[in-house]
């Protein structure tokens, strides 16, 4: 009752962007477009940073780079050499501040966008909570979020944008 009280009271005084929330659902990405859906991630705003809730299934076990990109668009596109690589429509990692530089999370002299790299279980599910102090709802709205085949080790060496390779899932933040 308490919590519904605050919510009309904030609703009321014009302060509702303050827990403000969006959410994506994700989709394998293929080279004709997006595949089956497999979960989903919500974004809500608290007083700690953005909050990030993510519930994927069907992910090959291990690790896997996961990063907020620029566009709103999970499509595919020729690469560099001629080939159709799925969600390059999505652009390259949220960098508000044209770091060119990818650090990992939290990091402000970085990508926005980087986010904690994802760890599916041996049944292929990842289920994971992690705040992001430096985002809010209103930065990420209308962008991509992307999982990466691989893992990825927030530097830019050995392999640039952490080493997470080819875009194996997407979805459009809403």
């Amino acid at each position: 009752m308490k919590k519904a009280l605050f919510l009309a009271i904030m609703l009321l005084t014009g302060c509702s962007d303050y827990y403000a929330g969006a959410r994506s659902d994700v989709y394998i990405t293929t080279t004709a477009g997006l595949g089956q859906k497999i979960g989903e991630v919500s974004f809500q705003d608290t007083s700690d940073g953005l909050l990030v809730t993510v519930d994927l299934q069907n992910i090959p076990q291990g690790e896997h780079g996961f990063h907020i990109h620029e566009n709103p668009d999970c499509g595919a596109l020729t690469d560099a050499h001629g080939q159709m690589q799925p969600a390059l429509k999505a652009g390259g990692h949220y960098d508000p501040h044209k770091t060119g530089h990818h650090l990992g999370p939290n990091q402000k002299q970085g990508h926005q966008g980087d986010l904690p790299y994802l760890t599916a279980d041996k049944n292929g599910q990842v289920k994971t909570s992690f705040y992001m102090p430096n985002l809010q709802v209103k930065d990420i709205k209308n962008r991509s979020l992307i999982v990466h085949a691989g893992g990825d080790n927030y530097k830019d060496t050995p392999l640039p944008l952490g080493g997470g390779g080819a875009r194996i899932a997407c979805g459009v933040i809403e």
